[in-house]
This record gives C-alpha cells, structure tokens and sequence, in this order.
C-alpha cells in the first residue's frame, strides 16, 4: 500500500468542492499515485456549513481556525482554497511548520505577498504548488508537446481571450470577488492570472506589457447581512466596486513573439471563455476549454491538398493523463483536471520536489498582473518586476 499523508484544506465552497473531489478521487484512478491523501481536516469560518460540507464530500473532521490545523502535527498538506485575502498569511504560517503547501491561483493578493509566500516555502524546504488547473487539460498539454518539439515552428503570435457574464446585472450583490481589499483584483487576477500562466507555460516570459482596467458597474448593493445593507424603511444601500470588471493589455515575449490579453466578466453569452490561438513559422493551434477536449491544429507539414485545421480529440492514451480514465473518445470534464494536479502534487510530494506550476512560477504570473495595473495607472508600457 502507498504511504499516506494527513491533507487539511482551508475553504469549502466553489474551489473547496473541487479539491475535495479530487482528493477522493485521485487514488482510486491513479493507482501508481506515490502518496494516499487522507482527508482529515475541512477549515472554514462557519461551523454549521463546514460540518455539512465535511459530511458530503468526505472529510474526517473540521475546524474553524486555520492558525490551530496549521499547527498540528499529524497534518502534512495545507490546501489554501479560501479567498485571496487569506492566502499569504495561512501559507506562510503553514510552510513555517513544516507542511507542504497547495494553493489557489492567484497565488496573492500582492506581488510582495507572493514573493514572502515563495521565500517561506524556500527557507522551509517544502512543497509548494500553485493550482493552475488548465495546465493540466490533456489537450492543452499536447500543445505544449507541438511547440516544444517544433512543430509549429518559431512562435509568433499568442493572443488569449477568458470571457464571463455573471455580473452584468447591476442588481448584482457586492461580494467579494468584487472588493479589493478581499480579491486583490477583478477580472485581471481571476481571470487574466490563468491565460497568463497558460501563455508562460507555452511561451515562456513576459518582458513588458502594455494595458488597461475598466469597472463599468461602480457601485452594488451590499449583501444581506451586511452592516449598512439595509438604509430608512428597507431601501438598499448600495457599496462601491473597487477591482476591474474588465482588463486588456499587450505582451511582448522575451522569445520575440507578440500577444494580446483580453478578460471580462461583460462578456453576454460567455459563461466560461477561456480560449487562446497561437501562430507559428510551420502552424498554429486554437484551444477553447468549452471544448476542452478538443484541440484544433494547423500544420505546413500536411499535404497540400488535405492541409487546413483539423480537430484533434485529445482522449486516448497518447494523451497526457488520459490512460487513468476512459477508452479513446470518453470525454473527461472540467473537475478532472484538479485530479491531475493532485496527483502530480503528491507524486511532487513523494519525490521531495516542487511541481509546476511552482510558488515561484505564482510569483512570475502576480508580477505580469502588477505590471498591467501599474501599465493601466500609468498608461505606458511596463516590465514585470520578477
């Protein structure tokens, strides 16, 4: 049987449910998984909700003070899935005690807070991973084995789009994706921190970017519950937005090539657009994770009268991840992908090293979304602070 390590995650709800899947999931699909996770210790503020979120995705006990799990010595793995605001303090805390850390994108709130989480898993010696999940999308990983091998020649162009539509309505309540001082930022580090850790994975670094922010809805009613919410005889009262409900910007790569970054949340009929087209010497490839088993592919290399995209279904065994699951042609889902991050986790885990993306890889990609809002402020081109 494989050893074991005592997992705690920190948060419960959307990406709480996705780890938690994953964690269940991932030795019972993953047999050569080096270490078996137990899931011990589900934290989170309300006790009532976290005790009925233990219950249904499967953990031992639960906690509503991180500072006491960090400490114990019986867990292993801190999982960081809380809101951005949290992230440093739990990570740092968890590292000084010895414990592997996984942690939600973005890595921070901050650069500096990024750069202190990276040193803290350094000077301990532990394990620290970033939860890019689309990294780890079979078909997105045979576009990095296209580009690395050269088959679609020296890149040229990146151009990347992640496009939502869930608070168009200014109706919309004032949550905490919403407030700075919480989220650290809008849809530049929700959204934009993925296509840019997708555009680092493929291409390499970013050497200077060119952009800007906009918030089209500026102020919100405040949740029910809030203090204010509620002014003389009921009327609602009304908070400001203070992070980015859009985001674009320019990128020149340090390999020559050029791209162009596009994130919104006003997207209307755009549930979850995250898609990016790449354009080579020899070919270029177009990925669309609504799609995301699919990767579409053009090469030169093809016989001028059969050459044009074709569309590569990304399901059997040639494909990285996908021999744990199903015969060729079986799709796998969004969820999968956190079960691929987990298992590469534990392996890193069980091998002593860190695997991509990396605490320090967190930092590459929090220092390119600073840039863009220094750019923004700015209005001038800027280089990321690495």
């Amino acid at each position: 049987m494989n050893d074991s390590i005592n997992v705690a995650l920190m948060g419960y709800k959307f990406m709480g449910k996705a780890h938690s899947n994953a964690f269940r999931q991932v030795a019972h699909f993953f047999p050569d998984v080096a270490l078996h996770p137990v899931m011990q210790v589900l934290c989170g503020r309300d006790q009532a909700a976290v005790q009925a979120a233990a219950a249904q995705f499967g953990w031992q006990e639960t906690a509503t003070d991180w500072r006491d799990v960090v400490t114990r010595p019986d867990i292993g793995l801190v999982d960081v899935s809380t809101p951005g605001d949290s992230h440093a303090a739990i990570a740092i805390a968890a590292a000084q005690h010895g414990k592997h850390v996984f942690c939600e994108k973005p890595l921070a709130n901050t650069l500096a807070e990024a750069k202190a989480m990276h040193a803290a898993v350094q000077e301990a010696g532990v394990v620290g991973m970033v939860n890019f999940n689309y990294r780890r999308v079979p078909a997105v990983q045979l576009a990095k084995r296209l580009i690395d091998d050269g088959r679609i020649g020296q890149v040229y162009h990146w151009r990347a789009v992640y496009l939502q539509d869930w608070i168009m309505d200014p109706n919309f309540p004032l949550v905490w994706r919403l407030q700075k001082d919480q989220a650290g930022s809008g849809t530049l580090g929700d959204l934009g921190a993925h296509i840019v850790d997708l555009a680092r994975m493929l291409l390499g670094e970013i050497s200077s970017v060119s952009g800007l922010t906009e918030t089209f809805i500026k102020q919100r009613p405040l949740l029910a519950g809030t203090t204010g919410g509620l002014g003389a005889a009921g009327s609602t009262q009304m908070g400001e937005v203070t992070v980015d409900d859009a985001a674009m910007f320019l990128a020149r790569f340090a390999n020559g090539a050029v791209g162009s970054f596009e994130v919104t949340r006003f997207a209307k009929g755009r549930a979850n657009y995250n898609s990016f087209e790449i354009n080579g010497s020899k070919g270029s490839i177009v990925f669309n994770l609504e799609r995301m088993n699919e990767l579409n592919v053009y090469l030169d290399s093809d016989a001028p009268d059969v050459r044009g995209f074709r569309n590569v279904l990304a399901t059997d065994g040639s494909h990285q991840y996908i021999s744990a699951w199903w015969p060729a042609g079986h799709i796998i889902g969004w969820e999968h992908t956190f079960t691929h991050g987990v298992f590469d986790l534990l392996n890193g885990i069980a091998a002593g090293t860190s695997p991509a993306p990396t605490f320090e890889d967190g930092v590459r990609c929090q220092a390119v979304l600073d840039a863009v809002e220094r750019s923004a402020g700015s209005k001038q081109w800027v280089e990321p602070e690495y």
